[in-house]
């Protein structure tokens, strides 16, 4: 994005999904791109979360169609593993995509001479 933003374009935060803009849930789906497929345990410990809200969230996103979730074995332990759908992918991209635009809007008014 260069010069003055467009009057007519939307602003980037009438973009943003409510469902992924969520700092637990954007921080869920980032990871679990990362990793590809991601284990339970480790995301709790990562976004320092208890498991029931940890479990709440992943239900927001599995009910949107954004994550699969994954129940077996490991041994005699059972397991939980998270991975992204195609969906996922493509509203985190989009989220990130947004979040640069907002970005870039703020460091074009930081250097505006009319300020």
């Amino acid at each position: 994005m260069t010069g003055a933003p467009d009057p007519d374009a939307a602003h980037p935060i009438t973009g943003l999904d409510d469902v992924v803009h969520q700092r637990v849930r954007l921080g869920v789906l980032t990871i679990a791109h990362e990793a590809r497929r991601v284990e339970f345990g480790y995301l709790r410990t990562q976004l320092d979360l208890t498991a029931g809200n940890l479990s709440k969230h992943l239900s927001v996103l599995e009910a949107a169609g954004l994550i699969e979730v994954e129940k077996g074995y490991e041994g005699r332990r059972g397991r939980t593993w998270i991975t992204l759908t195609p969906a996922g992918t493509a509203a985190l991209a989009d989220e990130i995509a947004r979040l640069k635009q907002l970005i870039a809007r703020v460091e074009t008014s930081d250097t505006s001479e009319d300020r």
